[in-house]
């Protein structure tokens, strides 16, 4: 059967494309590869250079040649460093001649391990461009197979502008998420596996790779850290559902009483209820601190009408259990403004007849709420919801702002009765320098966090009925 050989710039060119192997399988490029083209696996760009694709290959090959020149000046070293977190110790000698101390140079445990990561990163990248060039290959040898014309580096550059524009828009931002994302985010987890703490700070104390013995800590009844991870995500979990919920099951109530027909002004009721919002989210925390402190304006106003003895204060702050009811109640002051605005919108835009159509039919406005409002709602709220719940769990700056964590427990490390995940790993890194068990926390947070959203996204009629609302 003879093939019709087409100019990859024609217009037959979607045809031509359509045809050819580049959505291979990387099973099918194996099996169908020849030898020169699994060759180009080891040596980049050698099918491009045979086939007289110059600059395709050559930008291959320097690659490669990048790449081993890297890894004999700095890579193998690198690997090697990160296997060890390094051997030398900085160390302080008495300098006679001069009459001070000086430091000797030593290796630096975190230095070696982000020279560790990036060149594992680099070679992962690496192993991909040798993937590309046997594809690349294979495509060109298909090509001559199937008696089509093998495209040029001007074909290649003009691909980059049509069918391939999403690679070359993409180049930047993925380079980003890879340097200042990726990198960073393989760093931290690593960190969890070292004894990275206060007694092991680089150069003057390396650190060494522990294992799971941080994770054995976590989940062994009988330590102090466990003693403390255990309240700490229970009372975490409750905030983020109570924090969640209230807000929402308040901010819809106070947009439904809005929102209907008797109430007048509705202008004005939005306006002052989003006034709150445009107070600095850090203002109104500070100021909230502040009026329920012991000698605040609360306390003063409660010993003025008798309430509480002279010399008596509501410990709003200073009791656990106080505080964690407080600090629930002032968040509802400062997000059911936001959900109010979000479920106005969503009343806006429920269609007129549905209700008219209820009416007609009988139903008392309990059951028009129930059967019509509600599922609306949460057919459109329920990813907010899950998106607000994931950052009530990380919400520092209310816990941080409101009580600091407080009040302290010495049967807790380190932690407070009202800390949250997210503010103790602010004290075990920043305060205590337990790096390694910050990042510890900060991985079963992150655990937590998936399994909640994944699962409950997974069960919403958003995600199972996508176009039941259109």
């Amino acid at each position: 059967m003879e093939t019709k050989k087409t100019n990859p710039g024609s217009a037959d060119a979607p045809v031509l494309r359509a045809v050819l192997p580049n959505t291979a399988r990387p099973s099918q490029v194996i099996r169908e590869s020849n030898a020169i083209s699994k060759l180009s696996f080891l040596i980049f760009g050698l099918g491009n250079l045979i086939n007289k694709q110059i600059i395709r290959g050559l930008l291959l090959l320097a690659i490669e040649v990048g790449y081993i020149f890297y890894m004999v000046r700095f890579g193998a070293a690198a690997l090697g460093n990160f296997v060890t977190l390094g051997t030398k110790v900085q160390e302080e000698i008495w300098n006679e001649a001069h009459g001070i101390f000086e430091y000797t140079q030593g290796d630096n445990s975190m230095l070696c391990m982000l020279y560790g990561v990036i060149t594992i990163v680099l070679t992962a990248i690496v192993i991909a461009v040798a993937y590309m060039s046997m594809k690349s290959a294979y495509c060109t040898q298909k090509r001559k197979e199937r008696g089509m014309p093998i495209p040029t580096f001007k074909n290649d550059l003009h691909s980059l502008l049509e069918e391939n524009i999403h690679g070359l828009l993409m180049a930047f931002p993925s380079f980003g998420i890879l340097a200042f994302t990726i990198i960073p985010l393989i760093f931290m987890i690593l960190i969890a596996f070292t004894s990275y703490d206060r007694d092991h700070q680089p150069p003057g104390n390396l650190f060494d790779w522990v294992g799971l013995s941080n994770f054995a800590q976590l989940f062994t009844g009988g330590s102090k850290l466990a003693a403390t991870f255990w309240p700490i995500l229970g009372w975490t979990l409750i905030w983020a559902v109570c924090a969640t919920f209230s807000n929402f099951i308040l901010g819809m109530l106070l947009a439904l009483l809005i929102n209907r027909k008797g109430t007048r002004i509705k202008g004005f009721w939005r306006f002052v209820f989003v006034l709150s919002i445009a107070v600095p989210q850090f203002v109104t925390l500070l100021s909230m601190s502040t009026i329920f402190n012991a000698n605040g304006p609360v306390n003063v106003m409660l010993r003025s009408i008798g309430l509480i003895g002279v010399t008596e204060s509501v410990p709003f702050f200073t009791n656990a259990t106080y505080a964690k009811v407080t600090i629930i109640c002032i968040n509802m002051w400062i997000g059911i403004p936001y959900t109010m605005l979000s479920t106005t919108g969503i009343l806006q835009n429920i269609p007129g007849e549905l209700y008219e159509a209820a009416r007609i039919d009988g139903a008392n406005p309990p059951t028009i709420f129930r059967k019509i409002t509600l599922p609306y709602m949460m057919f459109v709220m329920t990813p907010t919801l899950i998106t607000t719940f994931t950052g009530n769990i990380n919400n520092f700056n209310v816990i941080y702002l409101l009580t600091g964590g407080g009040p302290d427990s010495m049967d807790y490390y380190f932690a407070g009765k009202t800390d949250l995940l997210i503010t103790w790993l602010y004290r075990l890194t920043i305060t205590q320098k337990d790096y390694n068990l910050g990042s510890v926390i900060g991985i079963m947070t992150f655990i937590v966090l998936a399994i909640t959203a994944l699962l409950t996204y997974h069960q919403t009629g958003a995600y199972k009925d996508e176009g039941a609302f259109q």
